[in-house]
């Protein structure tokens, strides 16, 4: 007999949905950490010319985010992770069997299809009935960007080992054997998300909310570019800053792990604090650190690089929270992954060609002055932010 998912989700559920963030990044993120072994096996000169063919997934990261969402509330959120599970993790695999680069972009644009669902389904999923929304977010954010370590980690050391190929095939087989286990015990859902009693915890007037949300989306814009420009770079960029004093494909990859998993901790920080401080200014001023850090990053090499990585990747990974919680905040869940979907689509879509351009702009800049470029990106963020509705125009439920 089907159980209805208002009685709360298993705690082998809740576990298996942040693993699935977690596998969404690393599959996201293996092209960037394998490219310079790729192009090296697919015969280029330099990795920054097979870089442009993995912006494909990016670009399907966003845009695919907007029927997953839709499907999330309608169709329902338990048969749409079962789709995320398998499909990216047959993609994955497809991946392996590529021989050209438009082979290889193709089957990254498929695995891009298939990552889309998981930010519009997966999370508004853990959310649902959650006690302390800010907490739940964190702690899925830890795990989603432990998921960029594993990459950087995981990769480095199946390049060794195996080659680049087997960095696509085992992280495959795991999503399919978690797909597996995610069908078994997870209950099986009534009715679909639509169709179920909700309310926003905190309302705003039908203005300001759209306000929110617009300012939500553009300022997701511009911290997306530098979360897809710096997520997808740093292996690059350390292999560049750290010559003739760490060149080791396994030991570099460990040290971006240790920047991912520092970094990563800022985010279940964020998530504990997220309520005791006025919402506006917390975000504001995590986006407003991120530019010190980033003019730093641009100047120095070797230990004090990854030094300044640190301190980079903990500011935007500790922004991160925020719009997913603002959702949570002021959406019913009914709509919850059609307006997060919205958000990614427009953000994800657009910050895509940040990965196109990723090889192209080094080529031609270098890296320090195409991170002073992604300080100006902050700046922007924190500009739009002050357009933000702040607590005095928030009403609870109920009042």
């Amino acid at each position: 007999m089907s159980l209805e998912l208002s009685t709360g989700h298993p705690r082998m559920v809740r576990g298996l949905l942040n693993t699935a963030h977690a596998l969404d990044h690393l599959f996201l993120l293996i092209f960037a950490a394998a490219v310079s072994a790729i192009a090296a096996d697919m015969g280029l000169a330099q990795w920054q010319d097979l870089m442009p063919y993995g912006a494909g997934a990016f670009f399907m990261f966003g845009l695919g985010a907007l029927p997953a969402g839709r499907l999330g509330d309608l169709w329902g959120r338990r048969s749409m992770m079962l789709v995320f599970f398998f499909g990216i993790g047959a993609a994955s695999i497809l991946t392996a069997f590529a021989q050209t680069p438009w082979q290889l972009a193709t089957c990254l644009t498929l695995i891009g299809v298939f990552a889309a669902i998981y930010h519009p389904v997966g999370i508004p999923m853990l959310l649902e009935r959650s006690s302390n929304p800010g907490a739940t977010i964190g702690f899925n954010g830890l795990a989603g960007n432990m998921g960029v370590a594993v990459a950087a980690l995981l990769t480095g050391f199946l390049i060794q080992w195996q080659g680049w190929r087997a960095a696509f095939v085992l992280p495959g087989l795991l999503s399919l054997l978690c797909g597996g286990l995610f069908a078994r015990v997870c209950p099986k859902e009534v009715s679909s998300p639509s169709q179920r009693k909700g309310g926003a915890q905190v309302r705003l007037p039908a203005p300001l909310l759209a306000r929110a949300l617009v300012v939500m989306t553009a300022a997701a814009i511009t911290s997306s570019v530098l979360f897809n420009f710096m997520t997808n770079g740093n292996g690059p960029l350390l292999a560049e800053r750290f010559q003739g004093v760490l060149e080791d494909p396994a030991a570099l990859g460990l040290l971006l792990a240790l920047v991912y998993a520092v970094a990563s901790v800022a985010q279940v920080v964020v998530g504990h604090f997220i309520n005791r401080f006025p919402l506006k200014r917390f975000f504001m001023g995590m986006v407003m650190a991120q530019i010190p850090m980033l003019v730093l990053a641009s100047q120095v090499q070797g230990w004090w690089l990854w030094a300044a990585l640190i301190g980079v990747m903990v500011f935007i990974f500790g922004a991160i929270p925020f719009t997913d919680f603002m959702i949570a905040r002021y959406v019913d869940d009914r709509l919850r992954s059609r307006v997060s979907g919205m958000r990614l689509g427009v953000s994800f879509a657009v910050s895509s060609l940040s990965v196109w351009a990723l090889g192209p702009v080094v080529k031609a800049m270098g890296f320090g002055s195409a991170l002073l470029f992604l300080a100006g990106f902050s700046v922007a963020t924190t500009l739009i932010l002050t357009l933000l509705p702040g607590a005095e125009h928030e009403q609870t439920q109920g009042s």
